[in-house]
């Protein structure tokens, strides 16, 4: 009898770890910190974002495309948006460039029991991250921003402007 309750409970267990695992997967990454650059140049994650990037216990960090930032994803948002790399001919000549120029500037950054991250020094100089950094929400993943860029490119407090643009992405 004991044996049956054991491998209910064993059940029950595994299937509750795999709703919160299913539920970390499908979190999203929201809010804004502000940390400070460590003097080794490792950056603290919030540990809410942590608790939202799964197995492996790395981010992708590549530079903005449009934006002088960092854009990091964990390893499940990189292998969906590295889908359509994956499908282009060889002969699709800008497509390419893109993936060449994202995958020799990008890196893969794991954190420390601390929860701090170390990226690469061209990755912080690209976007000018030397001492404080504003780390920002956008659901999938989130950006690293010099606060001095960040203020400038931050339209929160324009109403015109986020109405604009819920109207272009249909939100």
């Amino acid at each position: 009898m004991w044996d049956k309750v054991s491998q209910e409970s064993s059940k029950v267990e595994a299937r509750d770890s795999h709703v919160v695992e299913e539920g970390a997967q499908m979190g999203v990454f929201v809010n804004t910190y502000t940390h400070s650059l460590d003097s080794k140049k490792r950056l603290t994650i919030p540990s809410e974002w942590r608790e939202l990037v799964g197995v492996p216990k790395r981010l992708f960090v590549l530079p903005g495309i449009q934006e002088k930032c960092l854009c990091v994803y964990p390893a499940r948002e990189m292998t969906r948006r590295m889908e359509s790399l994956r499908n282009l001919s060889i002969a699709d000549e800008r497509g390419r460039q893109l993936a060449r120029t994202l995958a020799s500037r990008s890196d893969w950054c794991p954190w420390d029991a601390q929860g701090r991250i170390r990226i690469k020094d061209d990755l912080l100089d690209y976007a000018s991250l030397t001492n404080q950094v504003v780390l920002v929400g956008t659901f999938d993943g989130f950006e690293l921003w010099d606060p001095d860029r960040w203020s400038k490119v931050d339209t929160s407090a324009n109403p015109d402007v986020l109405g604009d643009a819920a109207k272009y992405v249909g939100f």
